[in-house]
């Protein structure tokens, strides 16, 4: 459900300009001075902001239409206005790092009809959202959600585009490449979901996204008139019937819908609508607005939420090789997964699609012994995580969750979802709730951005709504590295993406190829290493197969020595596209992951934020060659201390990764 507004932060007094001829407007500014939001009502209520002396967003209209006929933001008459204060430490044990500086200033403006409406301002962004009358249900047909820049300004724009389903448009699995273009060339009949970014002047960059959706359809972007600087939001309408289609009739197709957007409850609060703003790129690597801005999770233990990595067998077709059975969907290949996830410290095992009936997940293919695979896990410290359609577990979530988690499988990896309105948005939460109740993680496929569901319900330990590194298997004309440079300033302020990393096959530019049953990855081996550290992941993939680690122990290693959730993170340095350098830790140990598009280039990692000591720093970079064998690698270790620069040279597509433990041999 929405989440209801409870006020706890300190009450000041609102700045309230106005006279019998000015339109009464407020102001409001980031607890450092530097973002101001001025927010205008009377015939319309529109909202501006300003970092320093850009003008990021110039005046504009928000509002609420109801089907009542009522619009929620026009002829608006201020009633009360109220601003507050919030200075706080969220623990944040699923995540990046372990707690959160949630420091925001307020501004809370209750109209005549009794609904509000809230601005955040962070020294990173802002925030506004609706609060509904606390009266009976509202039927919203549309909301306008504008976002008015000053120029026709770059944006990197990922549209929807699933020619499986022509009769919906809304229909998507959320994977796409960035269009990079000025606003004004985005298509009229375009739609971009969410994040999407926007350079500003000065090398200042505004990230659009949303947070806390949790009974609400998502905000896609458009500009159907080509106006110069100026997105708009659209919305899916609520389903009214669905059909079984897409890929081989696996997800849950909308065949009708409603003439609204959603329905929901008196008293709610809508999602926050949120601008990330940066000085300078690598400012994006680190940012937690999403996460603030989302509701606690009602969960009082969580010691059972295990993040970690996966042996995954999907991506490599389970093509193992130099074994005496058959590799395939069966129990020896699943035990063979197993006995190499236990003998790397990696802690799950997940069998994707084929381990049941597609449609029916309760009856179980014969050629797997799933008990025995569990108890066989079990005896080696490895779990077992199950695929599944969101189609055949709709309506079924209590029998299958309760059926699964008592055999002891830890989670599902669930896929298809492929919407993003209210009933799809929903049905996320009740998942997760119910996943929650019988201790499952759940991992969400085909799915849309994280919207503050990894907070409120942390069970939910990774997203997809990244065009990962499964597409390698059928889109060679890909960009694939400047992709890879671009998300960490993107998808990745939304929160944790299901990338997938970890191809021991890589290829150079010229060399690269789609091969279904040997895949490869654009760029270097390094370049798939750093993505360990980079991307954000609790749950992260491993997704090569196993003969084919076995092949390349010490990468192997390095890559199950790599935590997936940490205690701090650093942003080291960055450009949108071109690069991106960023340092976490775990305990005392600190990781470093670094890659680029396809131009080499030389980066200086400054390890200044290390602590002071001796520190030893196991290093993997390109090798010489690695420009035409993408697989040459160097591997050394070097003593470091804080304070210390070293010049890394990455070759095209390439990567840097390292290990920094204090020097006791760890």
């Amino acid at each position: 459900m929405i989440s209801k507004i409870v006020s706890t932060a300190l009450c000041l007094s609102a700045v309230l300009v106005s006279s019998a001829q000015k339109t009464p407007s407020f102001t409001l500014t980031s607890p450092d001075g530097a973002v101001t939001i001025t927010v205008e009502t009377g015939p319309a209520v529109q909202w501006s902001v300003k970092h320093g002396a850009t003008t990021v967003l110039a005046p504009s209209p928000l509002s609420l239409t109801l089907q009542s006929g009522e619009v929620l933001g026009k002829k608006a008459s201020v009633a009360s206005s109220k601003k507050t204060s919030g200075n706080t430490t969220i623990p944040s044990p699923v995540y990046k790092k372990a707690s959160i500086s949630d420091h925001y200033h307020q501004l809370a403006l209750t109209f005549k009809g009794g609904y509000s409406i809230l601005f955040r301002a962070y020294n990173d962004g802002v925030a506004y959202r609706f609060v509904l009358p606390d009266k009976k249900e509202a039927v919203i047909t549309a909301e306008e959600a504008v976002f008015n820049f000053t120029k026709d300004y770059t944006a990197f724009l990922p549209y929807v585009n699933d020619p499986r389903v022509k009769d919906d448009p809304f229909h998507s699995s959320f994977e796409a490449l960035y269009s990079e273009g000025p606003i004004s060339a985005m298509p009229k009949d375009a739609i971009a979901f969410l994040p999407v970014l926007v350079e500003l002047e000065g090398g200042k960059k505004a990230v659009v996204t949303e947070s806390d959706l949790s009974d609400y359809p998502g905000l896609y972007l458009r500009n159907p008139a080509s106006k110069a600087g100026s997105l708009q939001a659209t919305f899916a309408r609520y389903p009214l019937e669905l059909k079984a289609g897409g890929y081989n009739n696996m997800n849950s197709v909308v065949s009708r819908r409603a003439g609204y957007i959603a329905k929901v409850k008196g008293g709610s609060a809508l999602p926050w609508r949120a601008i990330v703003i940066s000085s300078q790129d690598k400012e994006l690597l680190n940012n937690d607005m999403v996460y603030k801005l989302a509701t606690p999770t009602p969960l009082k233990d969580l010691s059972w939420i295990r993040p970690g990595k996966v042996a995954w067998d999907w991506w490599n077709d389970w093509n193992i090789s130099g074994v005496d059975f058959r590799a395939g969907i069966n129990t020896a290949t699943y035990k063979f997964y197993i006995d190499f996830a236990a003998a790397n410290g990696i802690e799950y095992v997940v069998l994707d699609e084929g381990w049941s009936n597609s449609t029916d997940i309760t009856r179980l293919n014969p050629a797997v012994d799933l008990p025995g695979l569990v108890r066989y896990g079990r005896e080696k410290n490895v779990d077992l995580v199950l695929w599944a359609t969101w189609y055949a577990l709709d309506g079924r979530l209590d029998e299958v969750f309760g059926q699964y988690a008592k055999m002891g499988i830890k989670g599902f990896k669930i896929d298809f979802l492929d919407r993003d309105d209210q009933q799809m948005v929903a049905s996320t939460y009740e998942i997760a709730r119910k996943a929650a109740d019988h201790k499952l993680i759940i991992d969400l496929h085909g799915m849309f951005k994280p919207a503050g569901l990894q907070r409120t319900w942390p069970n939910v330990v990774n997203f997809e709504g990244v065009k990962g590194l499964e597409n390698a298997k059928w889109a060679p004309s890909d960009d694939v590295p400047r992709y890879d440079a671009s998300i960490p300033f993107i998808r990745m302020v939304a929160g944790p993406m299901d990338y997938t990393p970890g191809a021991m096959r890589n290829a150079s530019k010229a060399a690269f190829r789609a091969v279904h049953s040997s895949p490869m990855s654009q760029g270097t081996r390094a370049h798939q290493l750093a993505m360990y550290t980079l991307f954000e992941s609790p749950l992260q993939m491993m997704a090569d197969n196993p003969t084919a680690y076995m092949k390349e122990p010490e990468s192997t290693a390095f890559i199950a020595k790599v935590p997936t959730v940490f205690d701090e993170t650093v942003a080291l340095d960055g450009q949108v596209g071109e690069y991106a350098a960023i340092a976490r830790r775990k305990d005392d140990v600190w990781h470093v992951g670094a890659l680029t598009n396809w131009t080499a280039r030389e980066l200086t990692v400054d390890f200044s934020f290390l602590p002071e000591g001796s520190y030893e720093a196991e290093i993997f970079s390109d090798g010489i060659n690695a420009d035409r064998d993408a697989t040459d690698y160097k591997k050394e270790v070097k003593k470091v201390r804080k304070g210390d620069k070293l010049t890394v040279k990455m070759a095209p597509g390439g990567g840097w990764a390292a290990r920094i433990y204090p020097g006791t041999g760890k």
